[in-house]
């Protein structure tokens, strides 16, 4: 995803998450594939380091997953160019003039 030595976007590595841990759909992970992914990467011998893979990726799942569950790799990845957050914004927009 980043490579932290020169912060940028590695999308063959992002492309993996989806490979290795999309079990249900191969186009978006649910609560659980994302907790297994998170346990797949965790570094037993660093516990300290376990939050913050917690922290952030239970963030994006609760500000992009879908009704019906799914982190849609599209919305995974607008995280990091910042696209996800128009199409909430546009969402919530459309939720909020509708209830009026």
């Amino acid at each position: 995803m980043l490579n932290m030595s020169s912060c940028r976007f590695v999308p063959q590595k992002f492309e993996e998450i989806f490979i290795k841990h999309a079990k249900t759909r191969p186009d978006g992970l649910t609560y659980l594939e994302v907790e297994d992914m998170i346990l797949a990467n965790r570094d037993p011998l660093d516990p300290a380091s376990w939050e913050g893979p917690q922290i952030e990726w239970g963030g994006i799942y609760n500000v992009a997953s879908d009704n019906d569950g799914f982190l849609h790799k599209d919305d995974a990845r607008g995280i990091y160019d910042g696209s996800v957050f128009v199409k909430l914004e546009e969402k919530r927009a459309f939720s909020h003039h509708s209830a009026m």
